[in-house]
């Protein structure tokens, strides 16, 4: 069975991780990606990508993460001749994908108006910082400052008394998620144009995602009139059985028994204290909430007597739910990833090959296969090429400093 995109043709004019991201996810389900590169290149590929372990990567896994499975044409749109390069590009295409400030798109005429005036069969998809719409629909953003700060996850995450704001995890921890967003509004609105003929516009803008992910608290909040959530106190919790403890191997384990009176005797008595569950104090939640800092002190020292290992084994014998604080080191190792082909080794062309990420759905509980991102204007006189140009009107074009 092929791919599911597999005949629908994208051209992307974007940059750094929030749109190519979508990008590169659209490729993965089989779309065929042309990535349309300035002169220069999209400035991610210059971004220096250190390990953290201070050595140079082998690989720029922020770019092949981001733009696998495209092609790459080098043109400049500022001139005539490469906007009449990338009209014919958009006469076969299906979406045209950007994150360019609406003043540069209006500027190189590549606006929503002026392209679907012109293809009105195009999908026009658009990634923004704060949304098309309102006074700050022109102004630019990234993930640090808009998902993560404006968006209200840095301020969640950080107590009251904290020097700085708690910050995301690693690189494009916003702009993967938005992406993902932006592909599934494409897939949504090739979807209608299939059932009803009508393409249009998607925005996706990191504000909104980072508000999605955090409807819950912002709901709330808006409905009782509160601008914070006080950080629950992990020394405290509302249920011991929702909670994560230190093993004697100083690892983690997280358990999230929300029925708490229904898994409580039985891990009692996996764990090898039975005498928990018969402790009165200990026999409900109501009892166990009025009795908190002794059965929390118990529930510590039980989980502090044994390291991981046997945990895991122990765990394993009753029915609540938990699992491992796991280190992203070790997702490679872990058994379900490997299953289900999360994480992959792709071929880089040169005997070697790089880790990466499968998009994370599956279709007949196969992953989609991926394949590295291209080299700058690698795809650039093949495309052309496609589009009819013939080989002197090629080197016309390079010669005019219009394909690179």
């Amino acid at each position: 069975m092929g791919r599911p995109l597999e005949g629908i043709k994208v051209v992307e004019v974007a940059m750094w991780a929030f749109v190519p991201a979508c990008g590169g996810m659209l490729a993965d389900l089989g779309a065929e990606v042309i990535k349309i590169e300035p002169p220069s290149g999209d400035p991610l590929r210059g971004l220096k990508i250190v390990s953290l372990g201070g050595a140079e990567s082998a690989f720029d896994y922020s770019w092949e993460s981001y733009n696998r499975g495209k092609r790459s044409v080098t043109l400049d749109l500022k001139q005539e001749a490469g906007r009449a390069v990338l009209d014919r590009l958009l006469e076969g295409a299906d979406v045209f994908l950007t994150n360019l400030l609406p003043p540069a798109r209006r500027s190189m005429r590549i606006d929503a108006e002026t392209l679907r005036a012109a293809f009105p069969n195009l999908i026009y998809a658009s990634g923004s910082a704060l949304g098309p719409n309102g006074p700050e629909s022109d102004k630019g953003g990234y993930d640090a400052i808009t998902f993560w700060a404006r968006g209200g996850i840095a301020s969640s995450l950080t107590g009251e008394n904290a020097v700085q704001p708690v910050g995301p995890p690693g690189p494009a921890f916003g702009d993967t998620l938005s992406g993902a967003m932006l592909a599934g509004g494409v897939c949504a609105a090739i979807a209608r144009r299939a059932l009803t003929g009508e393409a249009g516009e998607v925005d996706v803008s990191l504000l909104g995602a980072a508000l999605w992910s955090q409807q819950r608290s912002i709901c709330q909040a808006t409905a009782d009139g509160l601008r914070k959530f006080a950080r629950p106190d992990p020394a405290r919790p509302h249920n011991v059985l929702v909670a994560n403890y230190r093993t004697s191997d100083g690892r983690f384990v997280a358990l999230c028994m929300l029925q708490a009176d229904r898994y409580w005797a039985r891990f009692c008595d996996v764990a090898g204290r039975p005498d928990l569950a018969e402790d009165p104090r200990f026999a409900n939640s109501a009892a166990r909430r009025e009795n908190l800092t002794d059965c929390l002190a118990a529930m510590t020292a039980l989980f502090a007597s044994r390291p991981l290992a046997e945990w895991k084994e122990i765990l394993a014998r009753q029915d609540g739910q938990w699992d491992v604080v796991q280190d992203v080191g070790e997702i490679a190792d872990d058994l379900q990833v490997q299953a289900n082909g999360y994480l992959k080794q792709v071929p880089a062309g040169d005997g070697r090959s790089l880790p990466m990420v499968s998009v994370p759905i599956l279709f007949e509980g196969t992953p989609l296969p991926s394949t590295r991102s291209p080299e700058l204007g690698a795809d650039s006189d093949a495309v052309l090429a496609g589009l009819g140009y013939g080989e002197d009107e090629i080197i016309d074009l390079k010669v005019q400093g219009v394909v690179f």
